[in-house]
């Protein structure tokens, strides 16, 4: 059972007025990201208490928020896959995350001057849709707005996380709240779930270490508008300098999903080598006329852009995903390339198993923070994880590989994936999360 050790958690910020609440939890989760606040949900769906702690300050929000995009040019994006959907409606979420997500029907795949393409079509492996995407802006507030107005999940944001103690029949983490680091607090559970990012303080308090490389690329990351209509389609375009892709988002108002919305907006990964990257984010006429060179006419002429960001990429695999009664999750556990978009997709079926072996264990009356279930946890999701990573870095350095002969080869490879029967379904349902 959880301990609260201090009378002032009950003056944290979103934390239930019932301070009696947190003695009931057994789950522990640090970070409340996108993958925190989707596991607290999760375990919130099976009827297990969590207690979440978050270092920044959640905004205040309301269930009356405008849902109209406040900022045409302006948000990132992330695409979820087939399985991180089916996810989210199995918690009852998202009715409420479509009117701001975009069907992807068709994929189009090609090379930078080359004569390799390939195209994924849903009617041909007979899917409603490859997936959708969504705006982050609105994932997490719908996440946020949902966990606090759940009664199982107990959300202490503004606290920064300063020790991991384990003994053999819990886990004891210590904080300090509002930034009063004179008065630490502690709370205890059967298990721990560290979703705190790619630099996770909770690894590192567990003293597990990590296997970085350095990509030597940064992703450009905004939101452009075309003169051609998207019509549902991404388009994943290789180049000299690394993979880019444009894929297709929601009309200003109205639902994602409309057969009718016009769709001009983009959102858009370009992909440069680190250095260079002030130009594309200061200039709009340069990012744009360099957008149009690398993709053609393939998505009609870039005519504006909004406000960009610029992220380092680097993979970072944790040494080990389970010490003790602790599970290490998210990109704290595994932060990949962002070619395919696969990355916080599979965190989110990393968060579904576990969800379900918890459960499992709560149903046995049997300990949830049992070390050896959590290791069968790590074992259980290795595949997946491998296969994917695998997968990223395979593009990556296949695509930008400066050697005639294998730009050839990768060219006859994309022409084979195109044409030969039984190949696009395995892929296809690999890519969409529904075999792992």
């Amino acid at each position: 059972m959880m301990q609260n050790t201090d009378s002032h958690l009950s003056n944290a910020k979103n934390l239930s007025q019932k301070t009696d609440t947190v003695t009931d939890q057994q789950v522990l989760i640090a970070g409340g990201g996108h993958v925190g606040l989707s596991f607290a949900l999760l375990l919130a769906n099976h009827g297990i208490a969590s207690t979440l702690l978050e270092k920044n300050i959640y905004p205040s929000i309301s269930p009356k928020y405008d849902n109209n995009r406040s900022h045409y040019l302006d948000s990132r994006n992330t695409a979820l896959s087939r399985r991180t959907v089916q996810i989210y409606q199995e918690i009852g979420l998202w009715d409420e995350l479509q009117s701001h997500a975009c069907r992807i029907d068709a994929v189009q795949i090609s090379e930078q001057g080359s004569f390799g393409r390939a195209k994924l079509n849903k009617a041909e492996e007979k899917v409603e849709s490859f997936g959708q995407v969504i705006e982050n802006a609105w994932l997490g507030r719908k996440l946020l707005l949902a966990a606090q107005q759940a009664p199982l999940i107990t959300l202490i944001d503004n606290a920064n996380v300063s020790a991991v103690t384990q003994k053999a029949d819990g886990v004891t983490l210590s904080f300090s709240y509002n930034g009063n680091v004179a008065h630490e607090q502690q709370l205890q559970a059967s298990v721990l779930v560290a979703c705190d990012g790619r630099d996770s303080t909770v690894r590192q308090l567990l003293d597990i270490g990590t296997t970085t490389y350095d990509y030597q690329q940064t992703a450009i990351v905004g939101v452009v508008e075309t003169d051609k209509a998207h019509e549902h389609v991404a388009i994943e375009r290789f180049s000299p300098a690394g993979p880019l892709a444009v894929l297709p988002l929601t009309d200003p108002e109205g639902d994602g999903n409309d057969e009718y919305q016009q769709g001009f907006r983009r959102s858009v990964v370009w992909v440069c080598p680190t250095g260079e990257e002030k130009r594309y984010l200061e200039d709009d006429a340069h990012f744009l006329q360099t957008l149009q060179q690398a993709f053609g006419q393939r998505a009609g002429t870039f005519v504006a852009a909004g406000r960009r960001g610029a992220y380092p990429l680097t993979r970072v695999l944790a040494d080990k995903q389970v010490e003790g009664r602790c599970v290490i999750m998210g990109n704290a556990a595994h932060t990949l390339h962002p070619v395919a978009g696969q990355g916080f997709n599979l965190c989110m079926r990393d968060a579904h198993v576990l969800a379900q072996m918890l459960n499992a264990q709560v149903l046995k009356g049997a300990d949830m923070g049992d070390p050896t279930l959590l290791k069968r946890y790590e074992k259980a999701r290795l595949s997946d994880q491998k296969r994917v990573i695998r997968f990223c870095d395979a593009v990556v350095h296949g695509f930008t590989h400066p050697n005639p002969a294998i730009k050839l080869a990768r060219n006859v490879a994309l022409v084979a994936f195109d044409k030969l029967p039984n190949i696009k379904p395995l892929v296809a349902t690999y890519a969409m999360g529904l075999k792992s």
